[in-house]
């Protein structure tokens, strides 16, 4: 018996493949036997669909570990390599490889995995086929290796860092997509052919069926944090934790306890006189974590049904930030069905309760969801839910379409308002590089998302048509690799009728042979009414306009790199007889590999600038603005990081007169007294980051910066050079936290 159970233990052994990859940046003789070799790799940027100019090859395979993942990237001497070491997170164009997986195979959610050449990673959430979220951070291994010949990079990814479906009959089959960039070129080549340019991206990765594995994960993140407030001279302490248990792929569960919700990476400054709500991007790791369940895109730029920075943002008694008691977050599936409940609870008297419960089931070519979300805000007394419904549909292999409805019932002081919006987009790939795609939406003068959600605005219904043209069959000897062509036409009323706009817009996407991307743009406007300026005060009736815009991001070749912005704009009363610019130009200067500085300024000309000021009064002015943006980037080894930020803004207005908006909609000359102004703003941030192991950060970090609206100056150099000078907040940040797995 002893025999029978020796003799089948060391068979089975011998038949099953090797489990265990050693990620050390070196492919083993024995220990990638079994995985799934790839070596057909396409050439997706340009998109030409041809063999990559650079042999490149991959290795699948999946471990009780998790799944790992290998790249051999030939690039021989002659090809240049680009050793710049890079931040997490990192967006520069460097020699790097991607890998990314959809664990559920239905074309939902991605996960994305970056390497470069030095060891350098970035990670990111994949939804709505091609939309990226680089927020997220997830606890994975990587190592790189090079030779005279290349590279090699090796990667495992745990089968608990994502949610996913319940496996069938002990396998998985999942979508996978792989590529390689070469920086100095910024050739993309991947398998398989596909491209987030394209409006079918994650749903065209490749089917990698595996065996079932299941990981579970219990991670307590505490964290203690000090802060010193140089200005008031008071010190404040917090304590705190996060809690992570994923006991299987098909639940996991988030918890905050006294979550420390400040942020340590600062925001970028914005002056906004606009009626529009500015938004800002969340890295807090609470909101990150498993976050891609709750995306409900109105597919309107920014639009989302769940806006994180609501919830611990400004208090509704406007005594500043509120604070969070606790927040907690799980996410499962059963089927082919995934579901995700979130809850915040703030502090205080005027301390709100958030809530948003999400499912969403997969049928193959299509998917149906539905977000609820609830707001009680008793300070305001006042409750606010939303329902929104949105379908996936792939009809055919060329057509993608979208829609989504969406209901908002707002009780304040006893009273009820309701109204709803909806959105439709379907996108056509005729072939040949042509592809078409129609839009449209309605929201309603009542509908209101905001209590938890983004939209810019509502009261509007819009519609376009836009077609895109792609050739990549330039001459060898043209700078550019390929150009993309668009032309769009659009038409926007608000929910009464009232003409807002019609555009035409001509744009091209452009990419460079030596790795450079660049992009031109032309909007032509119409005349048409502007019913924000003045808040609900009258509509003002404003002549056509133009606007011209040109962006080029050159990578870095020998010691330099640059980005630069520039636009022509008409508007205002005078439409197309004045024309206003702004140029941003930023070079960044590279001492080391590992050590760059930036700085480069931004100047802004706009002769006819309407300001509201109250009722339905606006002053026109002649602004002016002149910004600095500087900074050093310096990676001291693999676990520290120094970075330095700082921006200032010196903004100067000129009064050109007053004008009261009539109810016809033209603008008369006022008498009443309107003011020239000043505006000043100052950021600046100092970070020091230590990393003590993965996800396990010291931070220490001084931050100084604010505003100050002044008088006319005349001159726009004095404005700036006195934003120097302020001093509304100056504090030191210390914060340790350290994640325990167990």
């Amino acid at each position: 018996m002893r025999l029978a159970c020796l003799l089948f233990v060391t068979l089975a052994a011998l038949s099953t493949p090797a489990l265990a990859v050693d990620i050390d940046g070196h492919l083993g003789a024995d220990e990638w036997k079994g995985a799934r070799h790839i070596t057909d790799f396409r050439q997706t940027q340009p998109l030409t669909g041809k063999p990559g100019s650079l042999p490149t090859e991959a290795w699948i395979l999946a471990t009780p570990k998790g799944l790992a993942v290998a790249f051999r990237c030939v690039q021989p001497p002659g090809v240049p390599r680009t050793h710049q070491r890079v931040q997490r997170d990192f967006e520069d164009q460097v020699d790097r490889v991607n890998v990314m997986v959809d664990f559920n195979g239905d074309g939902r959610t991605g996960y994305d995995f970056v390497v470069s050449s030095t060891g350098g990673i970035n990670d990111a959430v994949v939804i709505n086929e091609n939309k990226f979220n680089k927020d997220w951070d997830g606890n994975w291994r990587h190592a790189v290796s090079e030779d005279a010949e290349g590279w090699t990079v090796e990667i495992l990814i745990p089968w608990y860092i994502a949610p996913m479906h319940t496996a069938r009959d002990g396998r998985r089959m999942l979508g996978v997509y792989l590529d390689r960039v070469t920086g100095s070129t910024g050739e993309r080549d991947s398998w398989p052919a596909a491209s987030f340019t394209l409006p079918r991206f994650l749903s065209e990765f490749g089917k990698v069926e595996v065996p079932q594995y299941s990981q579970s994960l219990l991670a307590v993140t505490p964290y203690v944090s000090g802060l010193y407030d140089n200005v008031r001279g008071r010190s404040h302490f917090q304590e705190g934790a996060d809690l992570l248990w994923k006991p299987s792929g098909q639940f996991q569960l988030t918890a905050a306890l006294h979550p420390d919700f400040g942020q340590v990476e600062s925001d970028d400054l914005v002056v906004n006189f606009s009626a529009t709500e500015t938004y800002v991007r969340d890295k807090r790791p609470f909101f990150t974590e498993n976050q891609g369940i709750f995306d409900f895109s109105l597919l309107d730029d920014y639009s989302q049904l769940v806006y994180t920075r609501r919830v611990g943002g400004p208090s509704d008694d406007g005594l500043g930030a509120a604070d969070i008691n606790a927040a907690v977050k799980l996410n499962g599936s059963f089927g082919t069905t995934s579901y995700g409940v979130l809850a915040a609870d703030e502090d205080g008297a005027a301390g709100r309760f958030f809530g948003a419960a999400r499912v969403i089931h997969d049928f193959g070519d299509q998917s149906l969801g539905m977000l609820l979300t609830r707001v009680d805000r008793p300070w305001l007394d006042r409750e606010a839910s939303v329902l929104g419904v949105d379908h996936h549909w792939r009809p055919t292999p060329q057509l993608t379409i979208a829609t989504n409805v969406v209901g908002s019932d707002i009780l304040q002081s006893g009273t009820h308002t309701r109204d709803s919006g909806g959105t439709v987009i379907a996108d056509y790939e005729m072939g040949d590089g042509w592809r078409q795609q129609w839009l449209g939406m309605h929201f309603g003068d009542r509908l209101q998302v905001n209590d938890f959600g983004y939209l810019e605005r509502n009261n509007f219904n819009y519609g376009h048509w836009e077609v895109r043209k792609r050739n990549t069959a330039l001459p060898a000897g043209s700078a550019y690799s390929s150009h993309e062509w668009r032309f769009r036409i659009d038409v926007l009323d608000n929910d009464h009728g009232l003409r807002l706009r019609r555009q035409l817009r001509l744009r091209r996407n452009s990419d460079l042979r030596n790795g450079a991307t660049e992009m031109v743009q032309l909007n032509v406007n119409s005349a048409g009414w502007d019913d924000l300026l003045t808040r609900g005060n009258g509509a003002l009736f404003l002549p056509p306009s133009l606007d011209l815009v040109y962006e080029r991001i050159s990578p870095r070749h020998g010691d330099w790199a640059f980005k630069l912005d520039a636009e022509v704009v008409s508007g205002g009363l005078g439409g197309n007889r004045q024309l206003g610019y702004d140029v941003k130009f930023i070079p960044t200067y590279f001492v080391s590999d590992a050590f760059s500085v930036y700085a480069g300024p931004y100047y802004e000309h706009l002769p006819d600038w309407l300001v509201w000021q109250h009722d339905n009064l606006i002053g026109r002015y002649d602004e002016h603005t002149l910004q600095l943006d500087a900074g050093f980037d310096w990676s001291i080894d693999s676990r520290q990081e120094l970075r330095v930020k700082l921006q200032a803004i010196g903004l100067d207005a000129g009064v050109r007169g007053g004008y009261r908006v009539q109810a016809n909609g033209r603008a008369v000359a006022s008498n009443e007294p309107v003011d020239g102004f000043g505006v000043r703003n100052l950021g600046l941030q100092i970070r020091y980051r230590y990393e003590l192991a993965p996800l396990s950060y010291l931070y220490v970090v001084y931050g100084r910066g604010g505003y100050a609206m002044d008088g006319y100056a005349r001159r726009t150099s004095d404005v700036f050079d006195r934003s120097f000078a302020l001093r509304d907040d100056e504090q030191l940040l210390v914060k340790l936290s350290y994640r325990f797995d167990i």
